[in-house]
């Protein structure tokens, strides 16, 4: 890898509240911008770490995570290493994954603008109202449904958990808007695989967002649900743009 002003910028600190999907994000820019070409190496695992200040094991879980999607191949002994594959998966084209069309940097950029509004917005309200016992078991209820969903229907219950949060704002026009936006980013979300780690921390967040609405804590429910969405976007963002 060539020292250059773009590197730099790429290997820096990632923030640390969503560290996993940042650092993959990260890796998957260097990838894309060609600051590492294909067949060249990465920086060793603890470099990567040191530079991006996060743990060694993160790390390894967003190399392991974009070599089974076709971007990184790690190889054994005395030149062993993580290379970037000599050729890349077409964007909206990883294995595992139907091809379509991939969206524009314009329509991912509105979908996750809009959400950002939308959906952190909902957190803040949520947390404002007061909430009845159904609506504190419904709440409970998606969370705890999402927790335990299998891989093949995460997708799905994670949308019904945050279109519950927007439920509980009480604005009839809210909801149809957050669906209207899930259903774009559904499809956005179609077009990258599901990753475990981050299967596991966005079900951390869900239940700090949770508990922020159920205890009012507005401003604690806008920052967590802002700090999950940005997750969310980071990954869209490395794999789409």
């Amino acid at each position: 890898m060539s020292d250059s002003l773009a590197g730099d910028a790429l290997f820096r600190p990632v923030r640390a509240g969503n560290a996993f999907e940042e650092t993959v994000g990260r890796l998957l820019q260097t990838v894309r911008l060609g600051i590492v070409a294909p067949g060249e190496a990465l920086p060793a695992e603890r470099d990567l770490a040191a530079r991006f200040s996060v743990s060694r094991d993160t790390v390894r879980e967003a190399i392991r995570s974009l070599s089974d999607a076709g971007f990184l191949v790690s190889r054994r002994g005395r030149y062993g290493g993580t290379f970037v594959a000599d050729e890349l998966p077409a964007r909206g084209a990883i294995e595992g994954i139907a091809a379509s069309t991939p969206p524009t940097l314009g329509e991912l950029e509105d979908v996750l603008v809009l959400r950002g509004i939308l959906e952190t917005g909902a957190a803040r309200a949520a947390a404002a109202r007061s909430l009845s016992a159904a609506d504190r078991e419904l709440l409970w209820t998606r969370l705890r449904e999402t927790a335990s969903a299998s891989i093949a229907d995460y997708r799905r219950l994670d949308s019904r958990l945050h279109l519950a949060i927007g439920e509980l704002v009480g604005s009839p026009s809210l909801v149809p808007l957050l669906a209207d936006n899930r259903t774009r980013l559904n499809e956005l979300l179609d077009h990258i695989p599901l990753l475990e780690p981050n299967i596991g921390h966005s079900n951390e967040q869900h239940e700090a967002i949770v508990i922020a609405i159920l205890t009012g804590d507005v401003e604690r429910a806008a920052s967590a649900m802002d700090e999950h969405l940005q997750g969310s976007a980071a990954l869209l963002r490395g794999f789409l743009s």
